[in-house]
């Protein structure tokens, strides 16, 4: 296998679904690359014996990792310290350290060793970005310097983009801005320009119902319009579309990438549309950034019931591209 395609697995929150998840995806496929988890061996035994899930695991030297022949025979773990006893405990600032230093250690090798393809289990965004993030992807982001970043909800049939993202609905407004709009644009373009080599259709949301406003200052008329008319000029960009109706069949199927004003906008739709057969992807960082498109789901920790497709499809796609 190749080390250079390798892939980096950032366990997240301790106590959720992902090693369930991740167990279960090893189950069902053959990777052709080596995936690198990055996490806790005590967790990642008890959990193995919660789960009467059986793997042998082999301990890597974080600052040496080119000395290794890997394959996945057995999980490729780098050990973080994380101290507890139980396979599972309620979700709590605890981790917060340890969620960290797997991050820092994940960006290290990445720059070390030129590695491109990382996922990442879920996170609680509450405890542990402690609102000095509006979430993962701006953390990773400001941590690579990467001002222009995107955030796609990607599923081969149809992907959604939010121009802003977990914000509270009544400060979004004051956040749709042209550039925001145009920036996410171009990353959603050059994206499947070079992960697929075409140019995307592109659909854009209005904010407000039906794109109408009963107030004088109507957002979809002095921003939105302007900005899709001249985008048009160099994408396949259309809009805005009224966002009760874009979803419907016989209008979805005309675009690549729907682009929503807000969060819930656009994804629940497309959850419900696609439920787990789809992945987050971060546009505009120096490497592939995938993570599934669920959060920790503590009330399913531990029942061996949790669907394991988004992970799956992520491994899927950073083989593949």
């Amino acid at each position: 296998m190749n080390f250079n395609n390798s892939i980096l697995i950032v366990m997240g929150e301790p106590n959720s679904v992902f090693l369930e998840i991740f167990f279960k995806t090893i189950k069902k496929i053959k990777t052709k690359n080596p995936l690198i988890l990055i996490g806790s061996y005590k967790v990642l035994t008890l959990q193995m014996k919660k789960l009467n899930f059986k793997k042998k695991i082999k301990l890597l030297d974080q600052n040496n990792l080119k000395k290794y022949i890997l394959d996945n025979k057995s999980i490729n773990l780098i050990d973080v310290r994380y101290e507890t006893n139980k396979a599972f405990e309620n979700i709590s600032s605890k981790s917060n350290i340890y969620i960290k230093r797997c991050f820092e250690i994940a960006f290290k090798i990445i720059r070390k060793n030129k590695i491109k393809k990382l996922i990442n289990g879920a996170i609680n965004k509450k405890t542990f970005l402690n609102k000095k993030y509006l979430g993962i992807t701006e953390y990773i982001s400001k941590e690579f310097k990467s001002k222009k970043t995107a955030m796609l909800i990607y599923n081969k049939k149809l992907s959604v983009c939010p121009i802003t993202t977990h914000l509270p609905i009544k400060l979004v407004s004051n956040k749709i801005k042209k550039k925001d709009i145009s920036d996410k644009v171009f990353l959603i373009n050059n994206f499947y320009v070079k992960k697929f080599g075409f140019k995307p259709k592109i659909a854009i949301l209005g904010l407000n119902p039906h794109c109408e406003s009963i107030h004088k200052y109507n957002e979809d008329d002095k921003i939105i319009k302007p900005i899709v008319k001249h985008l048009n000029k160099k994408y396949y960009v259309s809009g805005p579309y009224s966002a009760d109706t874009i979803f419907l069949k016989n209008n979805r199927k005309k675009f690549d990438v729907i682009v929503g004003m807000y969060h819930d906008q656009v994804l629940a739709p497309l959850k419900t549309l696609f439920e787990y057969d789809a992945i987050n992807i971060t546009l505009g960082l120096p490497f592939d950034r995938i993570s599934p498109d669920h959060g920790p789901n503590e009330n399913m920790v531990g029942k061996n019931v949790s669907n394991p497709l988004s992970l799956l499809k992520a491994i899927q796609f950073l083989e593949k591209y």
